[in-house]
């Protein structure tokens, strides 16, 4: 058998790489993994925009810094390995895809200490299309403001700053680049990554979250405060295990919150904050304390309002990133079969099924306050028409056991009816109820001699309606 070195066309492969799926968010923040990898203490994220809408992109850390042997092995493809195991980066191209996915000039600018010069590296992709070759750039000069942003943030240490420019794939095309539209897009963007870092990064933003180590991060000068999913100074604690994945000998962590309803928040900036809605739900999978996947069922079930208010917190570490086929981005996991139908049909059912009570409990209070007074213009419109359309002749025989006659053109019957009383002035043809028999829609009733009609409040069309 003969070996041949198959060598990638580097223009097609460097440009093919820049469709890896990445949003803005999850980009970002896998530079910001590498970052705390370096052990970063404090991380600045730059994002802004000339007089001509040209939109850069910088971020700063003050973590170990490299030399010229460094930088070019962190610009390089598929990278080696990192000694620590437990590093947030792990397949060596995260730098360079999420960069590229929305930049055309990556720049790399380094020092490994304050004493020494920073050095950049460049990867200009139309330089590589041109040349039909893998040319990283040096440069012992490097961008002004980039070492600018850098002594800001670490002017007497080690550091790095990860440089965009030629952004092309962030914002839409607006007919004036510098306009007001442009501009307040590119603010909602940076709006949404703080968001996400807020969340993806909580246990390293949060100073009493013991998990993680403490890291600040900013954007655009603004520090990123953590936010928590399960918010568990409200919500509770109602299901926890730790499981041994068979064959590692190490464990995963699963724990089950169910948050207040919103009218239980103690105020509504609270209720605000924990962000109840019913695409919040799921499970939130952790790894090595760092927000991995949110929000999200893996297929197990559809996301409906019943389960709004549960979330599930899966926490694993390095050591399992094989059992559970971590990808590319960092950004989600296969669970294997036993370990879905485990999660499913054990783990749960019982938080699922308090979930949904807790939910309906809630919702059925609001949708009978809100019915109170929702017949009202019924109520006067059958009021008014009574006499005209006439009907049957019902009489009540036993109003304790609901017995009565009801005479039309047919004949003579006897029958059992609802006898009832009104719980509003006039409320004697439409009733709001909760509790109509075998789950009907509506009833006949009596309410005080008037032919009447009981609707049930807990039936599923009438939340809709």
């Amino acid at each position: 058998m003969q070996n041949i070195e198959s060598i990638p066309n580097p223009g097609r492969t460097i440009e093919g790489l820049r469709d890896t799926g990445y949003s803005f968010e999850t980009a970002v923040a896998d530079l910001v993994d590498n970052s705390i990898a370096a052990g970063a203490k404090k991380v600045s994220v730059r994002v802004e925009q000339d007089y001509r809408g040209n939109v850069q992109l910088s971020i700063a850390d003050d973590g170990c810094g490299m030399d010229r042997g460094g930088l070019v092995q962190a610009m390089q493809y598929g990278s080696p390995k990192r000694p620590d195991p437990a590093s947030l980066g792990k397949y060596g191209l995260g730098l360079k895809t999420a960069s590229t996915a929305f930049c055309r000039h990556l720049s790399l600018i380094s020092r490994a200490s304050g004493d020494v010069q920073a050095l950049m590296a460049t990867w200009d992709l139309d330089h590589v299309v041109e040349s039909e070759q893998w040319l990283l750039k040096m440069s012992d000069e490097p961008d002004e403001e980039a070492l600018e942003h850098l002594n800001e943030l670490a002017p007497d240490s080690a550091g790095t700053v990860v440089l965009w420019n030629k952004v092309d794939r962030l914002l839409r095309d607006y007919q004036d680049p510098a306009g007001g539209h442009a501009r307040r897009a590119l603010k909602k963007r940076c709006g949404e990554l703080s968001e996400h870092i807020a969340m993806i990064y909580q246990r390293f933003l949060d100073k009493s979250d013991k998990r993680a180590r403490d890291v600040e991060i900013r954007v655009n000068g603004e520090r990123v405060a953590p936010w928590d999913p399960f918010q568990k100074t409200l919500s509770e604690l109602v299901a926890e295990e730790s499981v041994e994945v068979e064959g590692t000998g190490d464990k995963f962590h699963v724990r089950a919150y169910i948050l207040p309803r919103r009218e239980e928040f103690p105020d509504d900036k609270l209720a605000k904050a924990a962000r109840l809605s019913s695409s919040m739900q799921g499970l939130y999978i952790y790894r090595e304390e760092r927000l991995i996947h949110e929000a999200d069922w893996l297929g197990m079930f559809q996301k409906e309002p019943h389960s709004t208010l549960l979330r599930i917190e899966f926490s694993f570490d390095h050591k399992l990133d094989d059992a559970f086929h971590l990808d590319i981005k960092k950004s989600q996991i296969i669970l294997n079969d036993e370990l879905w139908i485990w999660l499913k049909d054990q783990f749960l059912t019982a938080p699922r099924r308090e979930a949904n009570r807790r939910y309906r409990q809630g919702r059925n209070k609001d949708i009978a306050s809100k019915a109170k007074n929702a017949h009202e213009a019924s109520n006067n419109s059958i009021r008014n028409k009574e006499a005209e359309v006439g009907g049957a002749e019902v009489n009540i025989s036993d109003p304790n056991t609901g017995e009565v006659t009801v005479k039309n053109e047919h004949g003579l019957f006897k029958m059992k009816l609802k006898i009832s009383s009104a719980e509003r002035p006039g409320e004697v043809f439409v009733q709001p109820a909760e509790d109509v028999e075998d789950g009907l829609l509506f009833e006949p009733a009596m309410i005080e001699r008037h032919k009447a009609v009981r609707i049930n409040t807990q039936h599923p069309y009438y939340h809709k309606a």
